[in-house]
C-alpha cells in the first residue's frame, strides 16, 4: 500500500524541530556549559590576582615603614654619636616623632640610660628587651623587631661617639600607625575589593571601609616589621566573578528567552500562513471543482435541448416553446456563473466598478425572480413576495443589486432541503431600505456565520456536501453590499431555515418623502 504524501503542515513542523528548535536547544546548552567554565575559570584568576593583590599590599606597607623607621634611627645615631642623648633631648626626639609610643635607651650591660615616661603603661616592654637582648647579640647597625602584647617594638644597635654600643628601642603608636602607615599604603589601593589588616588574632588593626557585609577572600603575611599580621582582601557583594557571571547568564537565559519566543511566535505566525495558504490553495482547488460542474449542468442542459430542437423532434409548439425557456434560463444561470466569477476575479483585482444611482427597488425583484421562475416552478416552490408600497429609489447599481439578489435566492433554492417556501421582503427599516430572503431549508450553525462570507468558504455540514456551489457567492454580496455603503446579516440555525437581509442606506430626504 502506498504511504500518502506528508501533508505540508507536517512537513513544516518536522522542518521548524530539526531546521530551528533543536539547533537553539544546542545553543543554549553550548552556551550554559561555556558560561560555567566561565564562572570557574573568572573565580580562579580573580583569587590568583587577589593573592598577588594582597602580597604586593603587603610589601608596600613594609616599604613605607622600613622608610619611617630608617629616617628615625638616623636621628637618633646622630644624636647618640654627638652626646645629645639626654633625657631632655630624648623627650623632645619623642614629642617631635609621632610614630614612637614609648622610647627605650640600654647600654650593654642591659641598664637603662633612659626610658619615657609613657614606658610605665607597658612595663612588659622594657622586660622583655632586657631578657631578650643578650650582649652577644649585639652588632653595629644590627635591628631586632618584637611583638610584645600588643605593641611591635623595633630595638637597633647605635655606636656612641666613644665607640661604644648602646640599644634603642621604640613601641609605635598604633593609631599614628594606621593614619601614616596603613592608611597611606593601602588607602590608594584600586579595584573592589576592600583591604585591611588583622593582628594575630584575627582582629582588625586598620580596614580601608565596612566589611560587615563583605566576604574574606585571600590574606597574605607580612614581614619580619609586623611578626604575625596579614593583609586581608575583602569582597563587597555583588562584585565577585560569581556574580558578574550569574548576571551575564541571567542576561544570557533573558536573551535567550526572548529569542526563544520570537522564534516561537514566528514559528507560530509562519505556521498559521502555512495552514492558511495550504487551506487557500485547498478552496480555490474546491472552486475550480465546483465551478467546473456548475459550467457543465447548465452546458448540457443547453446542449441536449439545443440538438432536440434541431433534429425535429419536437412534435408540437407548446413542448418547443418549453425547450425554449429552459435554454434561456440555462443561458441565464451560466452567465450569473460566469458574472460571479468574473466580478471575484475584478473585486480580487482592486477593478471592480459601481454605477450608482437612484433605483427603484420593487422592479428589480420582480425581474431577480422571473429569472428564477422556471426553477422554482420546477422543484414545487411557494413564494412569497412582500414589498412595502411607495418605496424612495435607492442609490445602488441595479446589476450589483440584481447579482447579489439573484445569490441569495440560488442559495435559497440550493440549500431548501424539504422546505420549498421562499419569501422576499423588502421595506424600510432602521433607517434605511432592508431587503430579505428567506427560507425554509437547512439551516446555518451560529458559529459558521461569520465565515459563510469569506472567499471559497463552504459549511462543513454533511446536509450540504452534494450541493454543489463556487464558494464565492456569499463573498460577492457582501462586498456588493458593503461598496453601497450597507452590509448583510444573516439569521438562522440548523433545521429552522436561513434570512439573509440586505440594508441600503437611504437619504433622509428620500425616507421623508415615503
Amino acid at each position: 500500500m502506498k504511504a500518502s504524501p506528508a501533508s505540508p503542515s507536517a512537513r513544516f513542523v518536522a522542518f521548524a524541530l530539526v531546521g530551528i528548535v533543536l539547533p537553539a536547544g544546542i545553543l543554549a546548552v553550548l552556551g550554559y556549559h561555556s558560561l560555567r567554565q566561565w564562572e570557574v575559570s573568572a573565580d580562579l584568576l580573580f583569587r590568583e590576582q587577589a593573592r598577588e593583590m594582597a602580597a604586593m599590599a603587603a610589601e608596600k606597607v613594609e616599604a613605607l615603614l622600613r622608610r619611617t623607621e630608617d629616617e628615625i634611627l638616623a636621628r637618633l645615631q646622630g644624636m647618640v654619636l654627638a652626646a645629645r642623648s639626654s633625657p631632655a633631648a630624648l623627650q623632645e626626639f619623642q614629642a617631635r616623632t609621632p610614630l614612637i609610643r614609648h622610647l627605650y635607651l640600654l647600654d650593654a650591660q642591659r641598664r637603662v640610660l633612659f626610658s619615657s615616661p609613657s614606658a610605665q603603661e607597658a612595663p612588659d616592654i622594657l622586660a622583655t628587651l632586657r631578657a631578650e637582648l643578650a650582649p652577644d647579640t649585639w652588632t653595629p647597625g644590627g635591628r631586632r623587631r618584637f611583638l610584645i602584647g600588643e605593641h611591635v617594638v623595633l630595638g637597633a644597635f647605635l655606636k656612641t661617639g666613644s665607640g661604644r654600643l648602646v640599644c634603642a628601642a621604640f613601641a609605635q603608636d598604633p593609631e599614628v600607625l594606621r593614619r601614616e602607615i596603613l592608611a597611606k599604603s593601602l588607602g590608594t589601593l584600586e579595584g573592589p575589593t576592600v583591604p585591611a589588616v588583622l593582628d594575630r588574632r584575627g582582629r582588625s588593626v586598620y580596614v580601608r571601609g565596612p566589611v560587615e557585609r563583605d566576604a574574606p577572600i585571600v590574606t597574605a603575611p607580612f614581614g619580619k616589621e609586623f611578626p604575625e599580621w596579614r593583609v586581608a582582601l575583602y569582597q563587597p557583594p555583588g562584585a565577585s566573578p560569581q556574580a558578574a557571571v550569574r548576571r551575564q547568564t541571567t542576561l544570557f537565559t533573558v536573551a535567550f528567552g526572548l529569542l526563544f519566543l520570537v522564534i516561537a511566535a514566528g514559528l507560530g505566525a509562519t505556521y498559521r500562513l502555512v495552514r492558511r495558504e495550504t487551506e487557500m490553495a485547498r478552496l480555490k482547488a474546491d472552486f475550480v471543482a465546483n465551478v467546473s460542474h456548475d459550467l457543465k449542468t447548465p452546458l448540457a442542459l443547453i446542449r441536449m435541448f439545443g440538438e432536440t430542437l434541431e433534429m425535429g423532434r419536437v412534435p408540437d409548439e407548446t413542448t418547443r416553446q418549453e425547450y425554449y425557456r429552459i435554454i434561456t434560463r440555462e443561458s441565464e444561470r451560466l452567465s450569473r456563473l460566469i458574472n460571479n466569477v468574473l466580478d471575484f476575479s475584478r473585486i480580487e483585482g482592486g477593478a471592480r466598478q459601481y454605477q450608482i444611482a437612484p433605483t427603484e427597488i420593487e422592479p428589480l425583484i420582480r425581474e431577480v425572480l422571473d429569472a428564477f421562475a422556471y426553477v422554482l416552478g420546477q422543484r414545487g416552490f411557494t413564494v412569497h413576495v412582500a414589498v412595502a408600497p411607495a418605496l424612495p429609489p435607492v442609490p445602488l447599481d441595479p446589476d450589483a443589486f440584481s447579482q447579489a439578489l439573484g445569490n441569495l435566492v440560488d442559495n435559497a433554492i440550493k440549500y431548501s432541503g424539504e422546505g420549498r417556501t421562499l419569501r422576499v421582503e423588502a421595506g424600510l427599516q432602521e433607517g434605511g431600505m432592508a431587503v430579505a430572503v428567506a427560507d425554509d431549508g437547512i439551516g446555518i450553525p451560529p458559529e459558521e456565520h461569520g465565515r459563510i462570507f469569506e472567499k471559497f468558504y463552504r459549511v462543513g455540514r454533511s446536509e450540504t456536501q452534494g450541493r454543489r456551489g463556487s464558494g464565492v457567492g456569499l463573498a460577492l454580496v457582501r462586498h456588493i453590499a458593503e461598496a453601497h455603503g450597507g452590509r448583510v446579516t444573516v439569521e438562522s440555525r440548523p433545521g429552522a431555515g436561513s434570512r439573509f437581509t440586505l440594508w441600503f442606506p437611504v437619504p433622509a430626504a428620500a425616507e421623508t418623502q415615503a
